[in-house]
């Protein structure tokens, strides 16, 4: 397993300091919105979102520690083509060197990069982790500024740094950012759920994707979250 969905929904060992919270009223009518809105444009999905009636989309943060920008993208990358278990693993070993919390990019500047590998991160995923700090620690990227950004001018910015690809930027609007309309077309899982839920005979190309989601505007990321519900609860 190598995908979004699996991570996202298998992050049950990172409980650490995040209590659940019920979404807040305007959140629910959000929630309540796009959902009409997906069964309107979509009667396909409309099965699956009548199929998973206590579906909460973001539910699966309610497992994670708080994260900071920094924090998600270290969890994003020590997630790059691992499965769930693996990437647990790492983590909670990150967490280990630094009293049971993650990093934040001065400390783990600071660190000796065989804090890294220790932790189980590839030589590859140590140098991408550490340019990372290096940005957050001289300004070139920071909590607000990303916050600010355009999903286009997010995706830009971290993709400049090596070892972050559009996978990798596309899970941090979704994770950090919580914006509306992400869609993960390179995603194995999501192409599975696609094929299967909308009758293809072999997984659609990325290109057939992104025509099927644009029905989905402006709500892609919800649509993507029934999806993998779908793909991994047994939705139809």
């Amino acid at each position: 397993m190598t995908d979004e969905a699996h991570r996202v929904a298998g992050a049950d060992g990172l409980n650490r300091e995040r209590d659940a919270e019920p979404p807040s009223e305007g959140a629910a009518m959000a929630d309540a919105q796009a959902r009409e809105f997906l069964r309107t444009a979509d009667p396909v999905l409309g099965r699956i979102i009548d199929s998973l009636p206590g579906f909460r989309p973001r539910a699966w943060m309610d497992e994670l520690p708080r994260l900071d920008a920094f924090g998600t993208l270290v969890f994003q990358v020590a997630g790059q083509q691992l499965s769930v278990r693996a990437t647990r693993t790492i983590l909670s070993r990150l967490q280990g060197h630094f009293g049971g919390r993650m990093p934040t990019p001065a400390e783990l500047l600071a660190a000796d990069v065989q804090v890294l590998r220790a932790s189980g991160f590839s030589g590859r995923k140590s140098a991408t982790l550490r340019e990372l700090a290096e940005r957050f620690v001289d300004g070139r990227l920071d909590d607000e500024a990303l916050s600010r950004m355009t999903d286009d001018e997010v995706v830009a910015v971290l993709t400049d740094v090596p070892g972050i690809g559009p996978w990798t930027a596309h899970g941090f609007l979704l994770v950090a950012l919580d914006r509306p309309d992400v869609f993960l077309g390179g995603d194995l899982a999501l192409r599975r759920a696609i094929a299967r839920v909308y009758g293809f005979e072999r997984p659609p190309t990325e290109e057939e994707m992104l025509r099927l989601a644009e029905r989905w505007r402006p709500y892609r990321s919800l649509a993507v979250s029934y999806l993998f519900a779908s793909e991994y609860e047994g939705g139809t």
